[in-house]
């Protein structure tokens, strides 16, 4: 199998030719620590955007700078080797800023995707997809599928379970 986490000089490079090939390229981002049906939806309908599908991973020391020092809960290597398993996502970058936008900036998609929880004015990187002749697409998200409520179950069930002994 294809190694699909690359470096952004890498993956601009992979990219280059696809683009010239009249290829549609989508990008999306997140940390996606503990991937559950929310993430799994969420990346088959980004994918669904275009013809090449490229995922912004947070690294962990950017989960850590966005959701705390407990977070994350699964290492930057095991996040992205999830994602590389699934047939939606093409490529993985790993980005260490608190947000994509030099990501993006640098990968020029023709698709930028986030879900409709985040309105279009506060998507990082919107303006600039929009203006080099990109479109901005917002998916659903499912409700309550989250990883804090996920965690936040498995603690509560957890502690039921101690206080039963």
């Amino acid at each position: 199998m294809q190694m699909k986490l690359l470096s952004l000089e890498e993956l601009k490079k992979r990219l280059q030719p696809l683009r010239e090939a009249g290829q549609r390229i989508v990008f999306t981002n997140g940390c996606f620590d503990i991937l559950h049906v929310g993430h799994v939806r969420y990346l088959t309908a980004a994918r669904r955007e275009g013809d090449i599908l490229v995922v912004g991973l947070n690294s962990d020391q950017s989960v850590q700078n966005i959701k705390g020092p407990q977070r994350p809960i699964v290492p930057e290597d095991q996040r992205a080797e999830v994602l590389a398993g699934l047939w939606c996502v093409d490529f993985i970058a790993l980005f260490n800023e608190p947000d994509p936008l030099l990501l993006i900036q640098a990968l020029r998609p023709d698709v930028l995707v986030k879900g409709d929880d985040w309105p279009e004015d506060r998507i990082i990187g919107a303006d600039f997809v929009k203006n080099c002749g990109g479109k901005v697409m917002r998916v659903p998200v499912v409700p309550g599928a989250s990883t804090s409520k996920m965690i936040t179950r498995i603690l509560n069930n957890f502690r039921e379970d101690r206080a039963k002994e």
